[in-house]
């Protein structure tokens, strides 16, 4: 047990040296999953949420870009995810460490990344997945507004929003001096990573190859979050007709030239 001096604390380091893997999944997967813990915790059964099969050539055993990491998703059957999918292993990434912390408080070294995984859907399953994707698409494009009468509110409705100082003068001698707050300032807020997934493949199927200042004016996020949502969705041109552009890789493009076809 060490000491955290930050936070008065201890630091449980009893499966310090224990190896973990890393695993990043669709949402469409971690949304069912999520599901099914919150069913089981109020009942006794506990379910695999997932088997994990691990292939390799028996004639070759030690080669390591032999061996082959599948999924095969645990759910009910009225649930319309995609049940197969492949993990894509990297073992060339930055030394990271897992941690928890109880209810209680206390906090505790669950052990350090040693393997980690992208999983994605099995060439069989791609349209099925492009399908769930173009439908969350579509619904987070649905904007549910409503109006509101405002009646004897003394004014508590029209006081200056946060931004908006810079822009309003009391005096108006001051209305020329007054400077607006330019787009940059403004701080973004970031939305839902699987709401900004869909609106990613709306965009690239409306246009092939996008600049990342487009996107930011189009999506109106910050430019570093995009960028990670980029770098997972999309290959960045370095040169050629589109240089400085992203288009879709080609496992995603796929599902997007699907969409256009129907």
């Amino acid at each position: 047990m060490d000491e955290d001096h930050n936070n008065g604390g201890f630091l449980d380091m009893g499966k310090a040296d224990r190896s973990v893997w890393l695993m990043k999944c669709p949402v469409v997967v971690a949304k069912s999953w999520k599901s099914q813990l919150a069913s089981s915790s109020s009942s006794s059964d506990s379910q695999p949420l997932a088997k994990v099969v691990f292939s390799l050539d028996p004639l070759k055993p030690d080669d390591p870009s032999l061996h082959q990491f599948t999924m095969e998703v645990a759910g009910s059957e009225t649930e319309r995810i995609p049940k197969s999918y492949s993990l894509n292993m990297f073992k060339d990434f930055v030394p990271m460490c897992v941690f928890s912390e109880s209810s209680q408080g206390s906090v505790a070294m669950e052990g350090k990344v040693e393997h980690k995984f992208d999983m994605k859907p099995h060439e069989e399953n791609i349209e099925e997945y492009g399908r769930l994707c173009r439908e969350r698409t579509n619904k987070s494009m649905i904007k549910n507004r409503q109006i509101q009468v405002i009646d004897n509110d003394r004014g508590v409705h029209m006081r200056p929003m946060p931004g908006m100082v810079g822009l309003i003068s009391s005096n108006p001698k001051d209305k020329k001096k007054t400077m607006p707050v330019k787009q940059s300032d403004v701080k973004r807020t970031r939305r839902d990573r699987g709401e900004l997934e869909d609106i990613m493949f709306k965009l690239f199927e409306r246009q092939p190859n996008w600049t990342l200042k487009q996107l930011v004016q189009e999506t109106d996020q910050p430019a570093q979050f995009l960028k990670e949502i980029l770098n997972e969705l999309c290959v960045y041109n370095k040169r050629g007709a589109n240089q400085g552009t992203y288009e879709l890789k080609p496992e995603y493009k796929k599902s997007a030239e699907d969409t256009a076809a129907e």
